[in-house]
């Protein structure tokens, strides 16, 4: 474990004290200067063989005291065939391309023995080949992370631990040390792997392994669980989603496919004298219905009969995936000493003590006196931090808003462009560029969130970090969640529905008309969003994650070249060239979870308006793997290897989009019955076209061209988008329709009957999926067994040597006698 402080810093006392309490623990010590900066001192610390066992005592950790063994079940004779011709079959095939060969990975002791909480008194029961290398790397750092963060550096109940020290900058970086270089001149295959970073290295983090399983005993022992368990996450959730893609991929080809025999497509396309009306007010011209034919064919790429088994397939799907995790985190916890593992007693942050160290009570747990925050004051910061967050939620609301302003202005303008291709396309064309205004609004947002989330979260004064972290993470998730989803919902619930009718438009401030969709719906306007928005943010993220530490650290590589010469790190001790990489983010793993989260949600909730989204999301994700990973082993300092799930609040995230049905799908009963009967849908667009006279206009909306360059002759009457309205001579004209009613009670019970569906079918997913696979619970309950039994053969061991001891005393004692 490395401590790294300057010469010139001001804290030199307590570094001095801090030391000598390290000393007194029985660390050993070694301090050496930089060979780049002379300023910087490298403190080299190591845990002697007494050290450790003593801590590893004092920490519960588990460690291997007897290899596994498994008792194979009984099964029946016509199991045993099957399992022999499969085994027969799998024989014929190709040796599997995805997983590793077992020489090129290392035999992990501890993945194969019962564990059990370390004891001195016990040690000859446990399995200890070499002294050295007992207690891995990872359990090393952890045990001395430990020690410093109890060490005091001032007389006094709470003036101790590194995290103190590093925040009053008496010491500049703590970090472990990697195992030495990641890359070799000798070939893994014939040399093999010179140390587990390297072997990592080769098997992990190497763009050519992208489509091999990960090693994950390999990460977690290197790494620690926290960080094992988000690439087991983050593996599990990308496996999971290629059924999600390719039945993505088929109801895009499916609509391929039958484009030509689209009954609503057809009509559409051949409706050359159906007359529409402007889209916006005076530029806007009118239009054929036959001008909307790319878009229908566009939207049917998307929107088909598939569409509605792809929503119920993708709301099963994300039940499925979050019940198969479950039963997948519940074997790794087993593996990895996590299933009664529980966080110890954290320490009070040192901001909430300096802020309420006058007045003080007991803690119940301790016993100790520690500073305490009294109700009028938590309440009262909690109450102004929320008050905080649902200002930034309306922040998000009013941008939204300016996009939608945005859209009403610009589709005006664009109708008038001067270039063909703009003014014909104009809608598009502004979906197009509000998406990319859009854009760029969530990622300034995203920057601005941040900082109001730290501040909010430092204003409210959790006590402990892992309060901290949870208030934190909780602000994030919300703030980014409706930032990047509320143009997405505006576009999915509200734009098209509430326009009301040629004559009688409703207006933004009494002014503007509000934007109105497509006749084939405004399924692309939300498609270009859901498109260009995942593109740009998973391109966006990926260049961040990796471009800034490779920028930061090129440009290090550059001015040590420059300061001493081209060789010059291959001759730097390990500490040096690891300081000199850039550390962990200051939030740990909450960036890549808070990124994989959202795109979760973004792929459940409206994927059946896009069915291309899991298939985008797994492009990202087999890059997102890999990208990581290199990163984790080549780009950063070495993390602290923490034990724990650090999943409570991301699970109970990830459960939280896949409960709603895809949104998108609600309330299409056209296209379900045009799937189940074609004939049925003859006429549909023409009966759900109302007709308006041109004369019952208002003057501000009235087009400024009568139509008859286009026509021939002045328009009398138009076609306005889906509604069902009486006729302008009718005795109500433009009043809703019987008809209307009885589409919008099929709509409400679609919707009604298609969620309780989709939920009965979750609920029974769930039930029928345990938690813990059964076979799991048995070898808990036999490991639970051993350990008992190994117990009490250490207690009847310790009395049979008490009583040899007595008796061999009783001798030495009567021989004293004459």
């Amino acid at each position: 474990y490395i401590l790294v402080y300057r010469k010139s810093s001001s804290q030199s006392e307590k570094r001095e004290v801090f030391e000598r309490n390290i000393r007194a623990e029985g660390l050993h010590m070694e301090k050496e200067a930089s060979l780049t900066n002379s300023d910087v001192i490298f403190l080299k610390l190591h845990a002697p063989w007494d050290v450790l066992c003593r801590y590893a005592e004092l920490m519960n950790i588990r460690m291997p005291f007897r290899r596994k063994i498994f008792y194979m079940h009984r099964r029946h004779k016509f199991m045993s065939r099957m399992e022999k011709r499969i085994n027969k079959f799998r024989g014929w095939l190709p040796r599997k391309p995805m997983k590793f060969d077992n020489d090129r990975l290392p035999d992990l002791e501890e993945n194969e023995s019962f564990t059990a909480p370390f004891s001195r008194s016990r040690i000859h029961h446990f399995i200890i080949h070499n002294k050295d290398t007992f207690f891995n790397n990872a359990t090393r750092s952890r045990i001395v992370h430990h020690i410093l963060q109890r060490v005091k550096y001032e007389e006094g109940k709470t003036k101790m631990g590194l995290n103190r020290l590093l925040s009053n900058n008496s010491y500049e970086a703590a970090f472990p040390l990697h195992e030495g270089s990641y890359h070799s001149k000798n070939s893994i295959r014939t040399h093999g792997a010179e140390n587990h970073r390297h072997l990592l290295y080769e098997c992990w983090a190497w763009w050519g392994v992208w489509y091999k399983y990960q090693p994950l005993d390999l990460v977690r022992r290197y790494f620690g669980e926290k960080i094992g368990l988000y690439f087991a996450w983050l593996g599990w959730y990308t496996g999971m989603l290629f059924p999600a893609a390719l039945v993505g991929l088929l109801v895009f080809l499916y609509g391929l496919f039958t484009l030509e025999h689209c009954q609503v497509s057809k009509e559409i396309c051949q409706a050359n004298d159906i007359i529409m009306c402007p889209i916006c007010d005076q530029y806007c011209p009118y239009l054929r219905l036959s001008d909307s034919c790319i878009y229908a064919k566009v939207t049917h790429l998307f929107d088909n009969g598939a569409t509605v088994f792809f929503a119920v397939f993708m709301a099963v799907w994300a039940t499925v995936f979050l019940e198969f995790w479950k039963r997948r985190r519940a074997v790794l916890a087993y593996d990895w000493d996590l299933i009664d593992w529980e966080e110890e007693e954290e320490e009070i942050r040192p901001q909430f003590e300096a802020k309420y160290s006058k007045k003080e009570r007991m803690n119940p747990i301790s016993g100790k006196p520690e500073p305490y925050q009294a109700f009028s004051d938590k309440y009262s910061r909690l109450i102004v931090s929320t008050s905080g967050i649902f200002f930034m939620i309306l922040v998000v609301i009013a941008a939204v808003f300016g996009i939608v302003i945005y859209r009403v202005i610009t589709v005006s303008t664009f109708a008038a462009f001067g270039w063909a291709l703009i003014r014909n396309n104009s809608q598009v064309a502004t979906t197009g560029t509000a998406v990319c205004i859009n854009f760029c609004i969530i990622m300034l947002l995203n920057v601005l969130y941040e900082k109001v989330a730290l501040l909010l979260t430092n204003l409210e004064q959790p006590r402990t970090e892992s309060e901290w972290e949870n208030s934190f993470t909780f602000k994030m998730f919300l703030f980014q969640f409706v930032n990047l989803n509320s143009s997405t919902f505006y576009i999915a619930f509200f734009l098209g529905r509430f326009t009301g009718r040629p004559g009688a438009y409703l207006r933004l401030i009494n002014r503007w008309k509000l934007e109105e969709c497509h006749p084939s719906g405004c399924l692309i306007d939300l498609c270009m969003q859901m498109g260009i928005i995942m593109v740009l943010k998973q391109t966006w993220n990926n260049f961040m994650e990796l471009g800034y530490p490779l920028m930061q650290n090129w440009w290090t590589r550059r001015r040590l070249r420059r300061e001493h010469g081209q060789n010059a790190k291959a001759g730097f001790p390990q500490w040096e060239r690891d300081f000199n990489l850039q550390p962990m983010n200051a939030y740990g793993l909450f960036d890549e979870y808070l990124e994989m989260i959202l795109q979760f949600g973004f792929t459940t909730i409206f994927v059946a308006a896009f069915p291309l989204a899991p298939l985008l999301a797994l492009i990202n994700n087999i890059i997102e793997i890999r990208l990581d990973a290199y990163k984790f082993v080549t780009q950063w300092r070495r993390p602290l290897p923490s034990q724990g799930s650090g999943m409570a609040f991301w699970r109970a995230s990830a459960s939280c989009p896949s409960s709603p049905t895809p949104l998108a799908e609600q309330g299409r009963v056209g296209k379900i019955i045009s799937h189940m009967c074609r004939r049925c849908m003859m006429g549909y667009v023409n009966a759900s076209l109302s007709v308006f006279r041109v004369s019952d206009f208002e003057r501000r909306s009235h087009p400024r061209t009568n139509g008859s360059e286009l026509f021939g002759e002045a328009v009398k009457y138009c076609r306005w988008y889906r509604d069902y309205r009486e006729p302008p001579d009718s005795a109500e004209p433009y009043s809703y329709t019987l008809q209307f009613w009885h589409v919008l009670a099929a709509r409400l019970a679609f919707i009604i009957v298609f969620e309780h569906m989709v939920f009965a079918i979750k609920t029974l997913i769930a039930y029928l999926i345990p938690d813990l696979p059964k076979d799991l619970r048995d070898r808990m309950r036999r490991e639970k067994y051993l350990i008992q039994e190994m117990m009490y053969e250490a207690e009847l061991e310790r009395l049979q040597k008490e009583k040899n001891e007595k008796k061999k005393k009783d001798r030495v004692h009567h021989k004293e006698w004459p």
